[in-house]
């Protein structure tokens, strides 16, 4: 009977298939909790346990025999699939509790506090430069007590001056910093903040919650979401695009909340031009370059001081003091600096004294709700916000001007500025910590990345939210999951504000998380071993952007100090280094165009040096010549400027400029005649074959 088990494997596989396919099955497992992806990861696994097994358990084994034999009905197998599907979803068993934990469906219940005051709710709405953020902070600055959530460390920053130049004492929130106006400590009645920070337990009279629209941010939406239901104060002034004006009023419905709107127009005009500047020579003072990529900025400013023009520069990896320090150059009337090339961190938080943006490409990289890299075309909402930056009614450019450096852009530019923004129709929501802690006292052996992707997949959600996107949770808690951690220490360690793309800043993460499960506090001194300080000057542009990788490892010890503050006991001792590495940064920054020469150069010699001992025409002594008897070898093919352009643009790399190399150099080798073709225009091809002859 094993034996025609065997010789029917065929015949079994067909059989499985069938069981699949079958949309009453998927439909009955998806009632017990394995969705479409589920269900075909316990399906894949199922058909291999039956076809590798070398032994069935005896009523599998009868019931799959009994089909094949046309005995037994193909659903018959469902009650194993399910029985196999528990062993390796351990959570089917307890769904009901799961599915319970995970009901997002309605976020405005976890704010009990907030449900218990009658909230007024009112939208400043209008685009950039419209003023709607100042009559907000005016009512802040008048109310007894207040709090602004803002999206930017920089915006925060900049309120904590207001409000205290205006002599209403204020604290400073950031993920990284504390600041109490008071020497003793004790909170003063206003605060300034990140969004991610604002506090939903405290009582104030006022709440400013600004850039609404960032509600729908795939990454950080969430956290918008969470102080517009959350915060209890008596007036919530919401700032942001009209786009977002029903979309709140429909929020609001849910917590039986009105919304009053104020509505504002932008204070000074600014026009889209009909032409393009094309050229570098057609930049003039109050000009800002606004490029989506740091290898633009860094070829367009090296362009523009080569022409013996000083500009400055501004990109987000920046740290917060050298980005004001690039602006305070760029807006000081007596600074011969008149010219900024930047990114479109310039969009918020920043006040500069821009005549005339220029978009150099349309094109950015972007994440997707699957949370997939892509390049896309900016949006109506993002031209707008960087557009807006041009002729502010604070600035001595009253009038500002939008184009394209390139001109084939500027109609495409033109087609986006004309539609109007996409109204918002949803918000973001997060897993908070107690529910994970929840969901693993049911799955005791999952790891955290499985938590949350469990959490995702049987979450609900009404039609107004979705779940924000949680790869870089799920990227560091797979980081740190061989490092024995309790549950709710690995989950904030997990929401760090990390870039993952510095490997630097990724190794310092996961050596900050293995002291700290050693119970050994990391003190200032393991801090300056771990990063070599002091550190030097950068020297050229790898430098630069390691001492920024520095910079953000800082700020992630500040970080984590604020949640374990016996674990990362030397807060003042390293905030006073990362002021000095600022001013390095910012000494680097200032030179920048020296570092781009010092790494194309050091780029060009090691080419050259490789070039040089690997290249077939410098070890067999042929050499070719070009027009007028010029060396055409490699030599030249990597001196030349359209070379050197396209790897440091990234769009040709050294390793793929060395194979091009070789590659001439055979060709060369090879077909000897074809080059002095070439280089006569084709004529007296007798001639070339002489020299080459001689040689």
């Amino acid at each position: 009977f094993f034996f025609f088990f065997l010789s029917e494997s065929d015949q079994l596989l067909k059989v499985l298939n069938r069981f699949y396919k079958r949309k009453e099955m998927q439909k009955l497992a998806a009632d017990h909790g394995l969705d479409a992806r589920l269900f075909h990861q316990a399906f894949i696994s199922f058909r291999k346990h039956v076809l590798e097994m070398t032994s069935l358990s005896a009523d599998l084994h009868i019931i799959l025999s009994d089909i094949c034999c046309g005995a037994g009905h193909i659903d018959d197998i469902y009650p194993y699939f399910m029985r196999h599907a528990k062993q390796i979803f351990p959570m089917l068993d307890c769904m009901d509790d799961l599915r319970k934990i995970s009901d997002l469906r309605v976020p405005a219940n976890w704010y009990p506090e907030a449900r218990a005051i009658q909230r007024k709710v009112i939208f400043h709405a209008g685009p950039t430069n419209s003023g709607k953020t100042y009559h907000a902070i005016q009512r802040y600055l008048a109310a007894k007590s207040g709090v602004y959530c803002g999206p930017l460390k920089l915006l925060a920053h900049e309120i904590f001056e207001k409000s205290n130049n205006a002599n209403v004492p204020c604290d400073l929130v950031t993920g990284e910093e504390r600041t109490f106006v008071d020497p003793d400590g004790r909170a003063a009645g206003h605060v300034s903040c990140t969004i991610e920070m604002c506090s939903v337990t405290t009582p104030y009279e006022v709440a400013v919650i600004d850039e609404i629209q960032m509600i729908r941010d795939p990454a950080r939406g969430w956290a918008w979401t969470r102080a517009l239901l959350g915060l209890c104060a008596e007036e919530i002034h919401v700032c942001g695009e009209p786009a977002a004006i029903n979309f709140i009023r429909e929020l609001m419905y849910s917590t039986g909340e009105e919304v009053e709107v104020n509505t504002y127009q932008r204070l000074t005009p600014f026009s889209i031009l009909d032409h393009a500047v094309e050229s570098i020579d057609n930049l003039r003072p109050g000009d800002c370059i606004v490029c989506f990529s740091k290898n633009d900025i860094y070829s367009i400013s090296r362009q523009i001081e080569a022409k013996g023009v000083e500009c400055a520069v501004i990109y987000g990896s920046l740290p917060p003091g050298t980005k004001l320090s690039q602006a305070k150059k760029f807006n000081d009337p007596d600074d011969p600096c008149k010219i900024l090339v930047a990114t479109d961190a310039i969009g918020m938080g920043l006040n500069l004294s821009i005549k005339r943006i220029i978009f150099n490409s349309l094109v950015k990289p972007s994440v997707n709700e699957k949370g997939e890299k892509q390049m896309d075309t900016i949006t109506t909402s993002q031209a707008l916000q960087i557009a807006g930056r041009a002729g502010r009614f604070s600035s001595k450019f009253k009038e500002g001007e939008v184009t394209t450096m390139h001109r084939d852009d500027l109609p495409v530019l033109k087609d986006i500025l004309s539609h109007t923004v996409e109204p918002i129709e949803t918000a973001g929501l997060h897993p908070t910590a107690e529910q994970i802690e929840m969901f693993a006292y049911h799955l005791p052996e999952a790891t955290l990345s499985n938590l949350v992707d469990i959490f995702v997949s049987l979450s609900q959600v009404d039609g107004l939210y979705f779940v924000c996107n949680i790869d870089d949770f799920k990227f560091l808690a797979d980081m740190i999951q061989h490092i024995p951690l309790n549950l709710r220490s690995r989950y904030v360690f997990c929401t760090a504000p990390i870039n993952k793309k510095q490997p630097f800043v990724c190794t310092s993460f996961l050596k900050f998380a293995r002291q700290f499960s050693r119970d050994e506090p990391l003190t200032f001194d393991w801090v300056c071993r771990h990063i070599n300080w002091p550190l030097a000057p950068p020297k050229n542009i790898k430098d630069l952007v390691h001492l920024e990788a520095v910079h953000d490892v800082l700020d992630l010890y500040l970080w984590l100090s604020y949640r374990f503050m016996d674990m990362f006991p030397d807060t003042s001792l390293v905030r006073e280094i990362q002021r000095e590495l600022d001013d390095i940064i910012q000494e680097g920054v200032r030179n920048i165009t020296r570092l781009i020469r010092a790494t194309d150069t050091a780029t060009s010699d090691s080419l050259q040096m490789k070039s040089n001992n690997h290249s077939p025409t410098a070890s067999s002594g042929i050499s070719s010549r070009g027009p007028r008897g010029q060396r055409g070898g490699p030599k030249e093919m990597m001196d030349s400027s359209l070379a050197n352009r396209l790897v440091r643009d990234g769009l040709l790399t050294p390793d793929l400029l060395r194979q091009l190399q070789r590659e001439w150099s055979k060709e060369q080798t090879n077909h000897p005649t074809n080059h002095s073709a070439l280089a006569t225009g084709g004529h007296n091809n007798h001639k070339g074959k002489r020299k080459n002859k001689k040689k």
